[in-house]
């Protein structure tokens, strides 16, 4: 074994894979959080899910 990384620590290939996967999943669920957009696309479902609950009989009686 010669001088190469001695001294040094060496970090594991599956570590920086897990790395890199953390910091794109935290990229993805911040742009998703900053720009509002869970809130965007069920703005655009709201009228078929108002149209499918308006549907359902109620027996409200008070």
């Amino acid at each position: 074994h010669g001088e190469k990384g001695r001294g040094t620590m060496q970090i594991p290939k599956f570590a920086w894979r897990l790395l890199g996967v953390s910091a794109g999943a935290f990229a993805v669920t911040f742009t998703i959080y900053f720009f509002n957009l869970d809130m965007k696309l069920l703005s655009a479902f709201e009228p078929i899910l108002l149209q499918h609950y308006d549907r359902i009989p109620r027996n409200q009686h008070l």
